[in-house]
């Protein structure tokens, strides 16, 4: 593969809105990267505003900041729910968006 249409920090967060309590290693085997370059996305994705990391025992939970808007200027007008919501196909009115099983790859 030589390309894609979306970043990895798109797909790391997709994963993330499909199960906020997915472990990195996983997010990493999905996304096609290593454990650490996704912990330096998460880490990005924290600083702006985009989401939230919650600890919860010794796992962490992640929450999207649905109403962020989107960071380039050509796409500022749309907020991170809006891609989400094209992405995974999930009502606009859902706080969670589908499992990551049935987001599409």
């Amino acid at each position: 593969m030589e390309w894609t249409f979306f970043t990895n920090h798109a797909h790391v967060l997709v994963c993330l809105a499909g199960d906020g309590e997915m472990r990195l290693r996983d997010v990493a085997v999905k996304v096609g990267i290593t454990e650490r370059a996704v912990q330096r996305i998460v880490s990005e994705l924290e600083d702006g505003g985009v989401l939230m990391r919650e600890r919860d025992g010794r796992r962490n939970r992640y929450t999207i900041e649905y109403d962020q808007s989107l960071r380039h200027p050509i796409e500022s007008h749309r907020s991170v729910g809006d891609f989400l919501q094209l992405v995974a196909f999930a009502p606009r009115n859902e706080t969670r968006m589908p499992p990551a099983d049935q987001v599409i790859d």
